[in-house]
């Protein structure tokens, strides 16, 4: 289903430049916890920053992507990675680690509803712009892991990540065929998977894992 047409409007470019910079930040606290230098905060941050929204665009074939059209996000990321190194160079790595969470899953949410609400605006079916939602929260996320040499915790600490931003993209299309304003769409998805994110974390929630039973 179609939502109504709506220009970039003031909520939709407050929720991406909320959750890139939730995202950012995860990216640069995982950078330094890994110690490296200024040059590899930028990347890390970017990647996480942009990955997601990259592939999603890459996917719906929109051009250009949301951060090309907004360049100065590149110059907050730079501004915001050497002010994250001058900040976090005397902190205790520990208080880093737990601090990554938090963002992480603030920009989860926002991500998940900006996405899921864009493919819908493209005409994309409900299953299709809800697997944009994920895609659009979670990639970046993997892109730091990967690049800092971890295994992406998205799959590795069995607690629902994945699965809160999936929630998340369905509660979209849900406010969608209810005809609710965009606002209010994306607040309620983006509310929602951060909740869910939450209660995870601080329950230890987690989701059955795979064992192979040795003989």
């Amino acid at each position: 289903m179609r939502p109504p047409t709506l220009n970039f409007s003031t909520i939709q470019s407050v929720v991406e430049i909320s959750a890139t910079l939730a995202f950012a930040l995860s990216g640069l606290l995982a950078g330094a916890r890994k110690q490296l230098d200024v040059v590899g905060l930028c990347v890390v941050g970017g990647l996480t920053a942009f990955g997601g929204g990259t592939l999603r665009d890459v996917l719906l074939d929109r051009r250009p992507f949301f951060w090309v059209e907004h360049a100065d996000w590149l110059w907050a990321l730079m501004a915001l990675a050497l002010g994250a190194m001058l900040f976090l160079r005397r902190r205790h790595l520990a208080l880093t680690e737990r601090a990554i969470e938090w963002p992480d899953a603030l920009g989860l949410g926002l991500f998940t509803a900006n996405g899921a609400w864009i493919a819908l605006q493209a005409g994309m079916p409900a299953i299709v712009a809800v697997l944009m939602g994920v895609v659009t929260a979670t990639f970046g996320g993997v892109l730091r892991d990967i690049v800092c040499n971890e295994i992406p915790a998205a799959f590795n600490d069995h607690r629902p990540y994945a699965l809160c931003s999936f929630v998340g993209g369905w509660v979209v299309v849900a406010a969608v065929r209810l005809e609710a304003p965009q606002w209010a769409a994306i607040s309620a998805a983006a509310a929602a998977t951060v909740l869910l994110r939450a209660l995870a974390l601080w329950t230890g929630w987690t989701l059955p894992v795979w064992r192979i039973h040795k003989r």
